[in-house]
Order: C-alpha cells, then structure tokens, then sequence
C-alpha cells in the first residue's frame, strides 16, 4: 500500500505529518507504541529539513511516501534542499550533550534506534531520505 503527502516547509506543518503518518500506519496491524515510535523518527527527519535544511521556507516543500508490504515499511521523505552527508556525520556523545546542556542533537540518534535501515540518496536534483522499518505481521 502506498501513500503520499507533500507540505510546505513550515514548522506548523509537522503536526499535518504526524497525524498523515499515524492515519497512513492504523490500518496495518501495527501497535499503538510501534506507531507513536515511527511518527516520532518521521517527525524529527522532517523537523530538522524543515528547520534546518529548508530555514522554514513556505516556498519550498518536503514529501512523504509511505510503502507498506507484508515485511517492510518504507518511509521516503523527499525534498530538494542541501543534502544531508551523512558520511560527515559524527554521533554526538550522549555525556557531552549532557555536560554541555545543549537542546538538540540526539535527533539522528534516536532515528537510527528506531529504524532498521537509513539511506540518503540524492538523485535527479532532488535529497531522498530513505528509513527502513522490517515488520512481522507473522
């Protein structure tokens, strides 16, 4: 099963992409915690292009797709904005974050807790992030 969802890079907007990605999960068998867990690694990818990549932008966008199939749910989250290299990154310490009192940082984290696979593709001008969650319907 397929769906899709494209908003305007608005912070507002997020609240629009956790409930499409909560309705889009309710009708495969999927608890309410493996739902409230996927909606908030949907919600921080989101946040941060929206935030970060995009600088709340209305004039730009970002995309969702969702693939649901009987032993994956596959997340796409599209937008055209600087890609992210996540060969640069460097997972922060989580003593430091505390040490330091700094807001933010654990978000890449938390994703990579929860999803079983994270690519970042960039193809055809557009930033493809892509997050794997293997599922067990039995």
């Amino acid at each position: 099963m397929n769906y899709s969802y494209k908003v305007p890079c608005l912070k507002e907007r997020l609240k629009d992409i956790r409930e499409f990605v909560t309705e889009a999960l309710s009708h495969h068998g999927l608890s309410e915690v493996q739902v409230s867990t996927l909606v908030l690694a949907i919600d921080e990818v989101c946040a941060n292009l929206i935030i970060h990549s995009h600088r709340c932008n209305p004039k730009e966008s970002i995309e969702v797709d969702i693939l649901v199939d009987k032993r994956n749910i596959v997340f796409d989250i599209i937008d055209r904005g600087n890609g992210f290299d996540i060969s640069q990154y460097r997972e922060p310490k989580i003593d430091d974050i505390i040490r330091k009192r700094r807001k933010g940082g654990i978000g890449l984290i938390l994703v990579k807790k929860i999803m079983d696979e994270i690519k970042f593709i960039t193809e055809n001008d557009q930033n493809i992030c892509r997050l794997v969650k293997h599922i067990d319907h039995g």
